[in-house]
């Protein structure tokens, strides 16, 4: 699959995708993922972990380019319709601003007929997100300093980060 911005992808009536400073909620976006069709939900679940390479972590901040981000949302669930025609429902939500420690940051649902594709379609769409998205996040460590985590070095060195 490929992610390509050449041309405005409008979402379809059934998916959901949002960019929020609420907090996200796991029954909201299984809801919004389910179908009579479906024989399975896939839910990801991205949580903020208490440390990054054994640093003690108290907070993540995440920051958006919000209009782009959508359309990269859009983009993805355009680009898993291509190559698994089944999927019925696609749903993602990132959350921005500042988070504590075991709070979701991000919920990525596919529902589709078959547990295969929708295990394959919410791996694709995290993924593609963490590579493609405008969202930054900002490690917010125990002895008050912080940083910015860059998103070339996901790339770099080849980590899902």
């Amino acid at each position: 699959m490929t992610t390509t911005l050449a041309s405005a992808v409008k979402p379809r009536a059934e998916d959901s995708f949002a960019i929020t400073f609420a907090p996200l909620s796991l029954e909201e976006i299984y809801t919004k993922s389910d179908d009579p069709a479906n024989g399975a939900v896939v839910v990801m679940s991205g949580m903020v972990r208490n440390q990054t390479d054994g640093k003690p972590v108290i907070a993540l901040e995440y920051q958006a380019y919000e209009p782009m981000a959508l359309r990269i949302f859009y983009q993805i669930a355009a680009d898993i319709r291509l190559s698994m025609s089944d999927v019925n429902r696609v749903a993602i939500f990132h959350r921005v601003g500042r988070l504590r420690v075991g709070e979701i940051s991000v919920l990525v649902a596919v529902g589709s007929p078959h547990r295969s594709e929708a295990f394959e379609a919410c791996q694709y769409a995290i993924d593609t997100l963490k590579h493609n998205a405008p969202i930054w996040k900002k490690e917010h460590w125990e002895d008050g300093s912080s940083s910015w985590v860059s998103i070339g070095a996901c790339e770099t060195l080849g980590e899902n980060c």
